[in-house]
């Protein structure tokens, strides 16, 4: 997680993104509210027994989006970590080697290859980690709602470095506008997946798409365009230390699920509601934006005791 120093409003990423709204009040207004959602997230992850690695955003440039790390780096079992491309110019700088070199030097985690996509920007192609692809890691198949954010070619050539299939697909929210991110209308986890089948174009793609998931064996939990724009489908599992299932979404997203939908997900782990009301009408991105999982392997030093991780 990256606690943020500058959370604002980003005009450069409006155009795509219909989940953000108008506001009104100042920069230091939203940037303190923002600070405040952000540590209590974090506080509550760690006294459920998650752990965190809190890196604070630097200064200087002003980033108004650090708070989503998610879209600009994924890791991989393997060692192997990504770097990708991101539409809007003051997002870019949120990739930063440092918090990289310090998942090895600092946290003890093993960093092999380094797959730098970033050089498509220069092309306007982008694809924005997994806020652009939702990924099934058990059987590697990488979602993908496609949108200006999420490049078809781009897709295939992370999948063939990575070794991942593609499932891309059309979509539109009710507005006519196509989703900017997969993973606000798509959440996988390890028994279940959300998803916003409305949302999807086309009868064919729609029922490509949930049988592909339903054939994993995954409960599904069909939520309405309504729900999509309350953050329900922006969530993402993850675990304690001692292995046991949570779920992490925001209250808002809590509060519009139907008792039916509340209840698969409960029997899929113990759900972890976070008030970041600011962070998502200001920002248009939620819980699972704000985690950029680790699953880099530990190095046989800190496997040994010798150091800490996350």
């Amino acid at each position: 997680m990256v606690r943020p120093a500058h959370f604002g409003p980003n005009r450069q990423t409006e155009a795509s993104n219909a989940l953000q709204q108008p506001v009104n009040g100042s920069a230091a207004s939203f940037a303190a509210a923002a600070l405040n959602e952000f540590d209590g997230m974090a506080d509550e992850l760690q006294a459920n027994g998650v752990q965190v690695l809190v890196i604070d955003d630097t200064d200087e440039p002003v980033k108004p989006d650090a708070v989503f790390p998610n879209n600009w780096v994924t890791t991989h079992a393997n060692g192997d970590v990504v770097l990708f491309p991101l539409e809007a110019f003051n997002r870019r700088p949120e990739r930063r080697m440092d918090i990289i070199v310090a998942l090895s030097a600092e946290y003890g985690f093993s960093v092999g290859k380094i797959l730098d996509l970033s050089a498509y920007e220069r092309q306007g192609r982008f694809l924005e980690a997994t806020g652009s692809m939702v990924l099934d890691r058990v059987n590697r198949v990488a979602y993908a709602a496609l949108s200006t954010r999420t490049h078809r070619g781009l897709l295939q050539i992370f999948a063939n470095q990575v070794g991942y299939e593609v499932c891309a697909f059309d979509t539109l929210d009710s507005s006519n506008r196509p989703i900017y991110h997969t993973n606000v209308m798509l959440a996988i986890g390890t028994q279940f997946a959300v998803i916003c089948a409305a949302a999807i174009t086309g009868s064919r793609q729609r029922e490509a798409v949930i049988k592909r998931l339903a054939s994993t064996g995954r409960k599904i939990i069909d939520i309405t365009m309504e729900q999509m724009r309350s953050f329900a489908g922006n969530l993402l599992e993850v675990q304690g230390q001692d292995g046991e299932p949570f779920i992490v979404l925001s209250k808002t997203a809590h509060d519009v699920l139907i008792t039916e939908q509340r209840t698969i997900l409960q029997q899929c782990g113990r759900l972890l509601p976070i008030n970041i009301d600011t962070i998502e009408r200001v920002g248009g991105g939620s819980a699972r934006c704000m985690l950029a999982e680790v699953f880099l392997p530990l190095t046989q030093e800190f496997n040994q005791g010798g150091g800490h991780g996350a």
